[in-house]
């Protein structure tokens, strides 16, 4: 019995195994527990290992590449096409490892453990954001219950809360009065565990050289760079900038057939948290860089001179995007003069 590629359906507590030969038959087939994976592997002879890239696939990829396993991890929508009828984990397992025999088949590169640890780290920041937003929004209700009617904008709400807070008269001896309270502390606690992560990534961003040079990009600050150099690393699994682009979902969607290219909106397919990231610095750092006498500013002007501006600023993310991902291959700093305008 030779294997030449063993696919591994991963679980919290039960995994299954399906090991290949030459000809692409199921010669092995087994159940374990995660632990046990990496004993089991040392076992075999040197081969390809594939997985689905979840949740503690990058950790245990790590470990069977240390026994001398080529790891190869795949977007679980790539493998979906390959499970037979009567879907199960044996068969998940043996998808798995079908796909990542086929020459075309697109790879997910191994993270290292501290890119994990930073996007840890603007995972929970993002939920910390999604937290204080839900936590304005109810204030809102709760004064517009009660007749306050109070503007958009954030600081416009913090100094009217304050304001009807500072304001004794204001529900005196009310229980909403003591809940308004209590919100406002929520809020100030959010405001500064926010802020504690923001500082932990600029002080990442002094510290590593990615992203120094990444933050050197307009648009691109130390919020944007952590999360760049977490999920791209140096960039290698991108043949080419538009790979990059395409990836983060910020290209056009296609719909074409006989012959008839016809494109549609952005894709959205990828990291919705870094398309997010980017397009808030694209929308940032159109103002400056339009106004700039470079190749890159007069292809700004003229894009705002025939099309809407959110076009414009999602056509300016895919651009830092390019931008970024030459940074990070050849590892220099931008300069803003060889910004030349994107073609195709």
């Amino acid at each position: 019995m030779t294997i030449t590629i063993v696919g591994i359906d991963l679980g919290k507590n039960s995994c299954s195994i399906a090991g290949l030969d030459e000809t692409g038959k199921v010669v092995l087939r087994r159940r374990m527990q995660p632990k046990t994976i990496p004993g089991f592997a040392a076992q075999l002879p040197p081969c390809v290992i594939a997985m689905e890239a979840c949740c503690g696939a990058h950790h245990l990829g790590r470990l069977l590449t240390e026994k001398g396993h080529e790891v190869r991890l795949m977007s679980p929508e790539y493998v979906r096409p390959y499970v037979k009828a009567q879907k199960n984990d044996d068969r998940d397992a043996e998808a798995i490892a079908e796909a990542a025999t086929r020459p075309t088949m697109r790879f997910v590169g191994l993270k290292t453990q501290e890119q994990l640890d930073v996007q840890s780290l603007h995972r929970v920041r993002s939920r910390l954001v999604r937290a204080r937003t839900t936590l304005t929004n109810q204030l809102r209700a709760i004064l517009l219950e009660r007749g306050t009617i109070i503007p958009q904008g954030r600081c416009k709400l913090e100094q009217a809360v304050d304001a009807l807070l500072a304001d004794a008269d204001f529900m005196a001896g009310n229980r909403v009065r003591r809940l308004l309270f209590e919100l406002k502390e929520e809020w100030i606690d959010l405001d500064r565990r926010i802020r504690a992560l923001d500082q932990e990534f600029i002080e990442f961003t002094r510290k590593d050289a990615a992203t120094r040079r990444l933050a050197s990009i307009p648009g691109i600050g130390a919020l944007n760079a952590t999360a760049l150099v977490a999920a791209l690393g140096d960039a290698s699994n991108f043949d080419k900038a538009r790979d990059l682009g395409a990836w983060l979902g910020i290209v056009p969607r296609q719909y074409s057939t006989g012959g008839k290219p016809r494109l549609l909106g952005i894709s959205k397919r990828g990291n919705k948290y870094l398309r997010t990231l980017l397009i808030h610095g694209a929308r940032a750092a159109l103002p400056s860089l339009a106004r700039s006498q470079t190749s890159l500013g007069a292809w700004l002007r003229g894009l705002l001179a025939r099309r809407h501006r959110n076009i414009v600023v999602v056509a300016l993310a895919n651009k830092l995007a390019r931008i970024a991902w030459a940074t990070l291959r050849r590892g220099v700093t931008f300069q803003p003069a060889f910004a030349t305008v994107p073609t195709g």
